[in-house]
């Protein structure tokens, strides 16, 4: 029962992001991670402003790093 259901996790949309941003940017994952976990850390409008970015940017970093580390824990990496 627990295969099944840890198979049916790498069916979602999160998880498809997540390995497909750490299979074309290898090299992008660290940085990534660090902005989303200050993302979640500072909050989203005042992330944008410090960095200079719009909301919807530091959204989509935010859900991005979140998908990447979706993916590293149900594939076992990271």
């Amino acid at each position: 029962m627990d295969e099944h259901f840890l198979e049916s996790l790498t069916e979602s949309s999160l998880y498809s992001i997540g390995a497909s941003f750490c299979d074309r940017t290898p090299e992008l994952v660290d940085d990534l991670l660090t902005q989303s976990l200050a993302i979640e850390r500072d909050g989203l409008s005042a992330w944008a402003r410090a960095e200079g970015v719009s909301a919807q940017a530091a959204f989509q970093a935010l859900v991005t790093g979140l998908a990447v580390r979706y993916y590293g824990a149900v594939a076992g990496q990271g």
